[in-house]
C-alpha cells in the first residue's frame, strides 16, 4: 500500500471501531480500518471476553463444590489452571476470527499497522504508506492506569495480561482497586483457593454502584473469604526473592501485607499519545478526547468513540457510539445522542452486580423525591430452585412522574436481567407501564417486577 482513498478511516479495531466500520459499510461508505495489534481490541482479546470465560470456570467449580446440596455426587474436585487459561484464550481467538470474517463480509479494508494523523483527512500507516478520507474516527481505546512504584514487572506485579494467563495460582494475592476489573479478578482467584486481599482507596468497594448494593457485595465477598480494606492507601512495596510486601495505611494503622502476586486495577487512561493529535485542533481533557453529543471533535471531519473519548469505559458504550457516529456522518435523520444514565454497567463476580440509571444518593442529590422498591431473591421461586437466594433487586422512581430513575441488581444473572430496565429507561417507561407488564413464571425476572411493585406498596410476595 502506498496511498489509498476511502470515505471513512477508522483507527482502532476494538468494539467501537469494528462496529463503526461495519455500520458504515452497511450505509454504503467505503471504509478502511487500521488496527495495530488484534482485531476486537482489548475487550475481546484481553478484557471482557476472556475474563468471562475464566469466571465461567470459577462458577462451575463453585457449583461442583455444592453438588451434595443438589443431591449429586461429583467425586473428587480438582482443576487444571493451564486448561482453564487455554479455554479462555480459545474463546477469545474464536471471536477474533469472527470479527475478521464480519469485516471481510462487509467489504471493509483492514490494514494491520500503526496509524498516525498527519494532516486534515490524512493518515500515515507506519511502513505502509498513507490513507486519505474526508472522515476519520479515532477508536484507539485505553490502557490501564499505572500506580507509581507498582508498574507491572511480569513476575510479582501483574497487568491484566498476566492475570489472564497466570503461570501459577497465587497462594496470596493482593488486588489494588475494587472496581469491576479488580472484583472480577478477585472473584476468580478466590474461587480456586487464593487468599485474596482487595485494597480500595475510597470508603466502599464498587464505588460507582449504589451504596446499598456496595455494602451487600462486600458482605457477600467477605463471606466467601475475601479480605477487603477500604479507605486504604498503598504507600510502599518491598520485593523479596520469592514474594513482595505491600505497605498500606488503613484506619490510622500501618499494615504490611505479604503477597505472591499483585494486580493493580485502578482505572484506565485513553490512548491519546503518538496518534498525531498535535496536528489537529482536538482537545484532550483528563487523558481523553473531548467530543460533542455526536462524537465530533473540535477538528472538522475527525471523530472519537469508545474509551479514548471518556467514561463510561464500557464496550457496549463504544459500539453504540460507533453506530451513532457513522449514522451522523451518513446524514441519517432522527438520531438520539447517548445518555450515559441509560448505559447499564455490569460486574461479573459472584454475586453479579448490574445497574442502570441513578443511584439513590445521586437521585436525592439531584432534587428528586423518590420511591424505592426492594425485592429479595430469597422470596423468588426460581432463585430458591437454583439455590441462589442471596441478593436483591432495587428500583428508584420519581414519586411525582413515575419515571424509572435507576435500577440495581445484586444476585444471580444480574448482568442478564438489567437489560429489561435498560429498555424501560430508553422507552421512558413509568411505573404504570412496568406494573402492567406480565413477567413469566417461574423466572428470576419476576423479582424485577416485584421490586417495581414494592416501590408503590404493592409487592405480592414479601
Amino acid at each position: 500500500m502506498t496511498e489509498s482513498v476511502s470515505d471513512l478511516i477508522v483507527i482502532g479495531g476494538g468494539p467501537g471501531g469494528y462496529v463503526a466500520a461495519i455500520r458504515a459499510a452497511q450505509l454504503g461508505l467505503s471504509v478502511t480500518l487500521v488496527e495495530r495489534s488484534h482485531l476486537g481490541g482489548i475487550c475481546l482479546n484481553w478484557g471482557c471476553i476472556p475474563t468471562k470465560a475464566l469466571l465461567r470456570s470459577a462458577e462451575l467449580y463453585r457449583l461442583m463444590g455444592e453438588a451434595n446440596s443438589f443431591g449429586l455426587s461429583a467425586g473428587s474436585l480438582g482443576f487444571d489452571l493451564d486448561q482453564i487459561v487455554a479455554r479462555s484464550r480459545a474463546v477469545a481467538g474464536r471471536l477474533q476470527a469472527g470479527v475478521r470474517h464480519l469485516l471481510k463480509k462487509n467489504k471493509v479494508t483492514v490494514i494491520e499497522g500503526t496509524a498516525r494523523l498527519i494532516g486534515p483527512g490524512q493518515v500515515a500507516v507506519e511502513g505502509q504508506g498513507s490513507l486519505t478520507a474526508p472522515h476519520i474516527i479515532l477508536a484507539t481505546g485505553a490502557r490501564a492506569r499505572l500506580l507509581l512504584g507498582f508498574e507491572p514487572d511480569g513476575r510479582f506485579l501483574w497487568s491484566y495480561r498476566e492475570a489472564l494467563t497466570p503461570d501459577i495460582l497465587p497462594r496470596r494475592l493482593v488486588v489494588i482497586g475494587s472496581g469491576a476489573i479488580g472484583i472480577e479478578f478477585a472473584s476468580f482467584f478466590a474461587a480456586f483457593g487464593s487468599e485474596v486481599t482487595v485494597i480500595e482507596a475510597l470508603d466502599r468497594i464498587l464505588p460507582v454502584e449504589d451504596h446499598e448494593i456496595s455494602a451487600l457485595a462486600r458482605t457477600a465477598f467477605e463471606r466467601q473469604g475475601l479480605h477487603i480494606l477500604t479507605g486504604a492507601t498503598v504507600t510502599g512495596l518491598t520485593k523479596h526473592e520469592h514474594d513482595v510486601e505491600i505497605t498500606v495505611e488503613s484506619g490510622g494503622q500501618t499494615l504490611r501485607l505479604p503477597a505472591d502476586r499483585v494486580i493493580v486495577a485502578i482505572g484506565i487512561t485513553g490512548n491519546v499519545e503518538n496518534i498525531g493529535l498535535e496536528t489537529t485542533q482536538v482537545r484532550v481533557e483528563k487523558g481523553h478526547i473531548a467530543t460533542d453529543s455526536l462524537c465530533r471533535t473540535d477538528q472538522p471531519g475527525l471523530y472519537a468513540i469508545g474509551d479514548v473519548a471518556g467514561p463510561p469505559w464500557l464496550a457496549h458504550k463504544a459500539s453504540h457510539e460507533g453506530v451513532l457516529c457513522v449514522e451522523a456522518i451518513a446524514g441519517l435523520p432522527g438520531l438520539h445522542p447517548i445518555d450515559p444514565k441509560r448505559i447499564p454497567g455490569c460486574t461479573y463476580g459472584h454475586p453479579q452486580v448490574a445497574s442502570v440509571g441513578l443511584t439513590e444518593a445521586a437521585a436525592i442529590a439531584q432534587g428528586y423525591t423518590i420511591r424505592v422498591g426492594r425485592f429479595p431473591f430469597a422470596a423468588n421461586g426460581k432463585a430458591i430452585a437454583l439455590g441462589e437466594v442471596d441478593g436483591l433487586v432495587k428500583t428508584l422512581f420519581d414519586s411525582t412522574s413515575g419515571e424509572l430513575l435507576g435500577a440495581h441488581i445484586i444476585g444471580p444473572e444480574a448482568t442478564e436481567m438489567i437489560q429489561g430496565y435498560a429498555i424501560a429507561t430508553t422507552l421512558e417507561a413509568t411505573e404504570a407501564d412496568l406494573i402492567a407488564t406480565t413477567f413469566p413464571h417461574p423466572t428470576l425476572s419476576e423479582a424485577m417486577h416485584e421490586a417495581v411493585l414494592a416501590a408503590f406498596g404493592r409487592a405480592l410476595h414479601i
